[in-house]
């Protein structure tokens, strides 16, 4: 396996380690590294990597991750919503996920729609 495969779990789980730990002393800062633009940047490079550095392929990206970004801010959102009306952990994430997939179906149709 590639450098560029194994990096990103290899940073994920270190992240995820890192909340762990870190969760005791602050929910804060544990909160804002769960929520670091890790793979984003790690993502980048294996595009990059396999468009050959075309300018094209990486605006097509870039514009998806926008795409992915709004529905992700859906999720985070409906879950603290739920938290705050005291849902367990599994109801909070089929919210969380059920507000980001009808958040990316209507992105979507919307771009769809919009585009002709």
């Amino acid at each position: 396996m590639k450098v560029s495969g194994i990096l990103p779990v290899m940073i994920s789980i270190l992240v995820i380690i890192t909340v762990a730990v870190v969760q005791k002393q602050s929910k804060l800062i544990a909160a804002v590294t769960a929520t670091m633009p890790v793979t984003i940047p790690l993502s980048l490079w294996i595009v990059y990597a396999g468009a050959g550095g075309n300018p094209l392929a990486m605006q097509e990206f870039t514009r998806g991750m926008l795409n992915g970004i709004i529905p992700t801010v859906a999720f985070v959102v409906a879950i603290w919503l739920g938290a705050r009306v005291g849902m367990k952990l599994t109801a909070l994430i089929i919210l969380g996920y059920a507000a980001w997939a009808v958040t990316l179906a209507g992105l979507l149709l919307a771009r769809r729609f919009l585009s002709g």
